[in-house]
């Protein structure tokens, strides 16, 4: 049996979802950050609290897993979802985590503060997405990330965007809505963003993957610290081709999923691509549970 592990980027963030994340997790982003977390509805309208929120949330999802000796053969993070998989790797520590992910959420808050963050459009291709941007014609709106063949993200201004959202819905979309990510990721927008990242892991220490990691900006899969370093580093400023990761870790043999925390929007994607992978969502399911099966599962491939 292959596992994908699975961490989901923003989006999928709710009230109440740290609830059962362990006390020192949450101790540890205060005394490393200074940023004590709220965890509800006015709390998720800001960057840092959202990312830092997601972030402990997947880093006690992979404590949960390592508890029942599980260990992944392939992991894959959307946007933020990188550094849940660069923990989950082995890369990275919980500590570096948090600090990075904090900085990297302050250093996007303030380069767009107000009236800007990201669109989705499902039911076109992204050549037909690609040409309504350059129909609309509006500085700082970017086609971002490929979550799948017909299923495309915007990153830019909030007027640009809903232009376009309103010119997909006239030309069939089946969906075009905003995104509750208040920020214009994935686009070159976020370079500033990416430069302080590129600063601040000069000094943070990361070990070789002990699995293979698959990269946001080209869905490649790599075993290298410095391809994992770049993808963590530049993905702000490029679009997630997560359609082109899920379609290499078939071809790595993948056969089970687990997505951790928030959500099932990923496995409900890799289903319709993939019906005949097995599938686990953290959200949905107690650890006993996921334990339980994935024994199930070995046992039946052995």
């Amino acid at each position: 049996m292959r596992t994908l592990w699975i961490f989901p980027g923003q989006g999928g963030q709710r009230p109440g979802m740290l609830d059962n994340v362990p006390l020192d997790l949450k101790t540890k982003v205060q005394d490393l950050t200074g940023v004590q977390l709220s965890d509800d509805e006015e709390a998720y309208k800001d960057s840092i609290q959202i990312q830092l929120g997601i972030l402990i949330l997947q880093l006690y999802n992979i404590r949960q897993l390592k508890n029942i000796d599980e260990k992944p053969d392939v992991v894959a993070g959307h946007s933020l979802g990188v550094f849940g998989a660069a923990v989950a790797a082995g890369v990275l520590t919980e500590e570096d985590a948090i600090k990075i992910v904090f900085l990297r959420s302050t250093k996007m808050k303030e380069a767009y503060p107000v009236g800007y963050g990201m669109g989705a459009i499902v039911g076109l291709t992204r050549k037909e997405v690609t040409a309504l941007v350059k129909e609309v014609n509006m500085p700082d709106v970017y086609v971002s990330n490929q979550n799948s063949e017909l299923q495309t993200a915007l990153s830019g201004s909030l007027d640009g965007i809903n232009k376009v959202l309103d010119l997909a819905k006239n030309h069939g979309a089946q969906k075009a809505v905003i995104l509750k990510v208040p920020n214009p990721s994935h686009s070159p927008l976020m370079q500033s963003a990416a430069d302080a990242l590129q600063d601040v892991f000069k000094t943070v220490e990361l070990k070789r993957p002990e699995c293979t990691y698959l990269t946001n900006y080209n869905g490649h899969a790599v075993r290298t610290v410095d391809e994992v370093k770049k993808d963590m580093v530049n993905n702000l400023i490029y679009p997630v081709y997560w359609d082109t990761m899920m379609s290499v870790a078939s071809e790595l043999g993948i056969d089970t999923t687990i997505e951790a925390m928030p959500g099932h929007a990923f496995t409900r994607l890799i289903h319709t691509k993939f019906p005949d992978l097995r599938n686990i969502t953290m959200s949905e399911m107690g650890i006993d549970d996921i334990e339980f099966l994935l024994k199930k599962w070995r046992k039946i491939n052995d």
